[in-house]
């Protein structure tokens, strides 16, 4: 019998105020430290995307989002530079309730309302493909993989 496919799924949040989105400066986890992301987590067992959604904004961003709000933005299938497959599930939202702060600062640098179709230099490329595709109206995207030589 063949190995079944093992993916970590991923949940991210685009705050939206008008023509901006919320970033947040990675710093302290050790990972991409510097660059810019979304509010986001791992899907944790016994939990919908929508409860980490949820979850995510109100951890890192303060914020409480209503299920109603939450809109789906696009799904990006993302092969890590280290060869792991992630599916990214990405929700957009331009209403909650509260008021964004950085909730925490031990694995945050700070928060950033930029323009979505500008992102910083500093944006990890998982999170900008996944905004570039909501952007663009891509349902379902990938990242990372290599595209098959063209005869």
């Amino acid at each position: 019998m063949a190995e079944r496919y093992q993916v970590t799924v991923d949940v991210h949040v685009i705050l939206q105020r008008g023509d901006q989105i919320l970033l947040s400066l990675r710093e302290g986890t050790g990972y991409r430290d510097g660059w810019y992301c979304l509010p986001s987590g791992h899907l944790e067992p016994g939990e919908t995307v929508v409860e980490c959604a949820i979850r995510e904004a109100f951890e890192e961003v303060g914020v409480t989002i209503s299920p109603a709000d939450l809109q789906p933005a696009t799904v990006i299938h993302h092969l890590s530079p280290e060869g792991l497959p992630r599916i990214g599930v990405f929700f957009a939202v331009s209403s909650w309730d509260g008021d964004v702060v950085n909730a925490e600062p031990h694995k945050c640098g700070g928060l950033a309302w930029v323009p979505a179709d500008q992102l910083p230099d500093n944006t990890v490329p998982y999170t900008a493909a996944g905004v570039e595709a909501y952007r663009s109206g891509v349902g379902i995207g990938v990242h990372g993989w290599h595209e098959p030589a063209l005869a």
